[in-house]
C-alpha cells in the first residue's frame, strides 16, 4: 500500500490528504508545530516536523520559503524518497511576480538541495484545493499535471493521482515545472481577481 507523509496541514495539505486517502494510502500529517491551527481527522497519523518521515511519498504542502529549514530535519531522510512540490513562489506582498530564479524553478532548486537518491516531481500546483477535494473541476474530472526526471517516480505520483479518481498528466521533464509554476501563478492571481472560482479553475479536458 502506497504510503503519504505531508508536511505542512493547510488547505492545500488536508486537500492533498483527502487525495491520498480516496486512493486508499496511509496518510502521516506532520504540522510545522504542535499549536497548528488545523482538526485532527480520524485515520490519519499527526505529528510534528522533526518527526521522523513514514512515507514513501513527501508532499512538502509548505511555503517554499520553508525549504530550507525543513531540509535541516529531513535532508537525510528524504533519499531514497519521492518528494512532492507543490509551491507556487508568488510574491505575495505584490501579487506581481515568481521569486523563483528565471531560468529555473523551485522544483529545481529543491533537487539540488536533496541528496542523491531523491527525486522530485512537481505536482498539484495548478489545481486549487477545492478541486482536489473534490476531485472535480466544475463540470469535468480534476486533471493534475506532474513534471520530473524519473519514470519511477512520476509513475508512483500518477498511480496515486489516478487511484483517488483523477486524471493525471505527464507534462515532461522537471524543466517543465518552470511553466507549470507559471500556470499557477495566473490561476491564483485570477481566482484572487474574482475572474474565476477557488471551486474550478484551469481544466484540461480529455
Amino acid at each position: 500500500m502506497t504510503s503519504v507523509s505531508i508536511i505542512g496541514s493547510g488547505k492545500m495539505g488536508a486537500a492533498i490528504a483527502e487525495v491520498a486517502s480516496r486512493a486508499g494510502a496511509s496518510v502521516q500529517i506532520l504540522k510545522r508545530s504542535a499549536t497548528s491551527p488545523s482538526a485532527a481527522r480520524p485515520g490519519f497519523d499527526y505529528g510534528v516536523v522533526g518527526d521522523p518521515i513514514a512515507g514513501d511519498l513527501v508532499v512538502l504542502a509548505v511555503p517554499y520559503t520553508a525549504y530550507p529549514s525543513l531540509l535541516e530535519h529531513y535532508r537525510e531522510q528524504l533519499a531514497a524518497r519521492v518528494v512532492i512540490d507543490i509551491s507556487n513562489p508568488i510574491d505575495f506582498s505584490t501579487y506581481d511576480e515568481l521569486r523563483s530564479p528565471s531560468d529555473s524553478s523551485t522544483a529545481a532548486e529543491l533537487a539540488r538541495l536533496l541528496p542523491e537518491g531523491s527525486a522530485v516531481v512537481k505536482a498539484f500546483n495548478v489545481n486549487l484545493g477545492d478541486t482536489l477535494t473534490s476531485g472535480t473541476n466544475g463540470t469535468t474530472v480534476t486533471t493534475v499535471l506532474f513534471a520530473g526526471d524519473y519514470a519511477d517516480a512520476k509513475e508512483s505520483v500518477a498511480g496515486l493521482i489516478e487511484a483517488a479518481g483523477m486524471r493525471a498528466v505527464d507534462v515532461g521533464p522537471l524543466t517543465r515545472a518552470r511553466e507549470l509554476e507559471a500556470m499557477g501563478f495566473l490561476q491564483i492571481i485570477m481566482a484572487a481577481l474574482g475572474k474565476t472560482r477557488y471551486e474550478s479553475g484551469f481544466a484540461l479536458l480529455p
